[in-house]
């Protein structure tokens, strides 16, 4: 609502009741909110809050492309060559995505044999997958949060000095220091959350404990001191992926033209892109875990496009992975497209 102040108040004399009124409205549609989405957890696929957050991001898709397509088409004919760098740069950007959400560094565990009565269990080779975006999403909203305070501070103790209203400026406005210090913060918040999160030696404890041992690595203190060495490595690089990812859009916006508080430029990095592309790869697994499960062939893993008989004989070739993933990507990039020219054809 910026710019309704210039026709008066919004609400005129707010009394007690008005106040606890709107308390209460906002308590209670974030309750049935929490409560839908503990109903999808439970009985649909997937995280119900993080499907709820990314309804809502993709809800401003169309939006967007809307803006893109009345920035890139009025002026001259470069502004459409940007158009179409800007979707490969976006297609590229989510490409990336996917592949640091999916990236893993697979160490190899191996189990000694042992014979219980006529059975004879280990003696094979198992991987312990080490994912390179550990953390996730975490340390961009625990860096964002982080830098939402001193602006609240500045703005509650030094609202008329000139020099908070400078450092206001920098910390709220997209400044230089915002990216800088959310650099800086998402980086230590990267291994601060793989501190917490990831145990190496409790994972060199359950390994001896179960006769398992990582080829040339003695086990105990010097399979945590490994896999610590090796957790630290892949951090590095999916710390350095996130950074990049948060100033990519103020980077993109300064190329082309919008300003660093475009909704065109809130797909191209940040949190918003990264819950996307968690939350849909999330999906796209439990529901293949739920058709193996069921006894149907997995349209993601295998991916087999056959025919009734070549179905009942079992004979269809299986079509790549990369290829059904592509497909969905294009589909659905088609879908919005298609929204987005229908809504602007109505507004206009």
């Amino acid at each position: 609502m910026s710019g309704i102040e210039k026709f008066g108040p919004l609400v005129i004399n707010p009394s007690a009741m008005w106040y606890f009124m709107t308390v209460l409205t906002i308590v209670a549609g974030t309750v049935l909110l929490l409560w839908i989405a503990d109903q999808i957890t439970e009985k649909g696929i997937g995280n119900g809050t993080s499907i709820i957050i990314t309804v809502n991001i993709i809800a401003a898709l169309p939006g967007a492309l809307i803006q893109a397509w009345k920035f890139f088409t009025e002026g001259s004919p470069w502004k459409a060559v940007m158009m179409v760098v800007m979707i490969a740069l976006l297609l590229a950007v989510i490409a990336s995505a996917i592949a640091i959400t999916q990236a893993q560094r697979k160490i190899a565990v191996q189990y000694a044999k042992r014979v219980v009565g006529r059975k004879q269990f280990g003696g094979q080779t198992q991987y312990l997958p080490l994912k390179v975006n550990y953390a996730g999403v975490m340390p961009i909203i625990f860096a964002t949060a982080v830098l939402s305070l001193p602006p609240m501070m500045l703005q509650w103790f030094f609202p008329t000095q000139g020099w908070a209203t400078k450092i206001y400026g920098e910390l709220v406005g997209g400044g230089t220091w915002y990216y800088i210090l959310g650099g800086i913060g998402i980086f230590l918040f990267s291994y601060f959350w793989v501190a917490m999160m990831f145990q190496p030696s409790q994972i060199s404890e359950d390994l001896k404990r179960n006769g398992g041992y990582i080829p040339g690595v003695r086990p105990g203190k010097p399979t945590a001191d490994f896999l610590d060495f090796t957790m630290t490595r892949l951090t590095f690089a999916g710390a350095i992926f996130m950074v990049i990812l948060f100033v990519l859009p103020v980077l993109t916006g300064g190329l082309v033209g919008l300003p660093p508080s475009s909704l065109v430029l809130q797909f191209f990095g940040g949190t918003s892109l990264l819950i996307m592309v968690g939350v849909v790869l999330d999906v796209m697994r439990q529901v293949e875990t739920q058709l193996l499960q069921k006894h149907y062939d997995g349209f993601l893993r295998k991916g087999k496009v056959k025919g009734r008989y070549d179905r009942l004989s079992q004979t269809g070739n299986a079509a790549p992975r990369s290829v059904i993933l592509y497909l969905l990507v294009v589909v659905s990039v088609l879908i919005v497209v298609g929204i987005a020219i229908f809504t602007y054809n109505k507004l206009h």
